[in-house]
């Protein structure tokens, strides 16, 4: 499999208004030029706000695929979606949920990256949507994205290839997982299967275990 980094994006954070709060946000990604180093806990200049959920080391760096972006201009009637629009580092084109397994590895630039898990969808996403019912649309949809862990370091940047040089143990999907957790969560025998992934996050080997 192949692929390229359609846009890398990143954000310093920011403070929003909220149901009459101030919250902090990293979602509100902007493509940048040249090259940027992935670190092991994220891309450099890029601020992970929110520490209980977002960012360390299985959610280092989030991708989204292109592809979807028509469909979601079709199905919510807009033509403003930008790159970065759903908070992802790595607007992508060539992996797809339901080719990109958990635990695959591929080498983008200078840096080896590894597939840990999914994305699930907070309210911060319905927040630069101006929707807040979008993160349950959101989930339901299964486009979901994925999040990399940093195996190796280096640079990365838009137009860089995407080269899948190892696949999940299991080849299971994030598709797949995605079905699993949210759709099929009796499923014992596939829990067990996506268990066994050593690339699983702790945070959906936390989900599953607890079925």
């Amino acid at each position: 499999m192949t692929g390229r980094v359609v846009s890398l994006n990143i954000s310093p954070g920011r403070k929003v208004e909220y149901n009459g709060q101030v919250v902090g946000t990293g979602i509100f990604k902007e493509p940048v030029e040249g090259r940027v180093m992935a670190g092991r806990r994220t891309l450099e200049g890029d601020r992970q706000v929110d520490l209980r959920y977002h960012g360390g080391e299985h959610k280092a760096i989030y991708a989204y695929p292109h592809e979807h972006y028509p469909t979601w201009a079709g199905e919510l009637g807009r033509d403003d979606l930008s790159f970065g629009q759903f908070g992802e580092n790595l607007t992508t084109e060539g992996l797809l949920e339901t080719t990109v397994h958990i635990g695959d590895r591929f080498r983008v630039g200078g840096a080896v990256l590894e597939v840990t898990q999914p994305r699930v969808p907070c309210f911060k996403i319905g927040i630069k949507m101006g929707d807040p019912s979008f993160p349950k649309r959101f989930l339901q949809s299964m486009r979901s994205g994925f999040y990399l862990r940093v195996i190796e370091e280096g640079e990365i940047g838009a137009g860089d290839a995407i080269e899948r040089i190892e696949i999940g143990p299991e080849r299971m999907s994030i598709h797949a997982l995605y079905h699993l957790r949210f759709r099929d969560p009796q499923n014992r025998d596939e829990i067990r299967r996506a268990l066994s992934i050593p690339a699983l996050s702790k945070e959906w080997r936390k989900e599953l275990s607890g079925l």
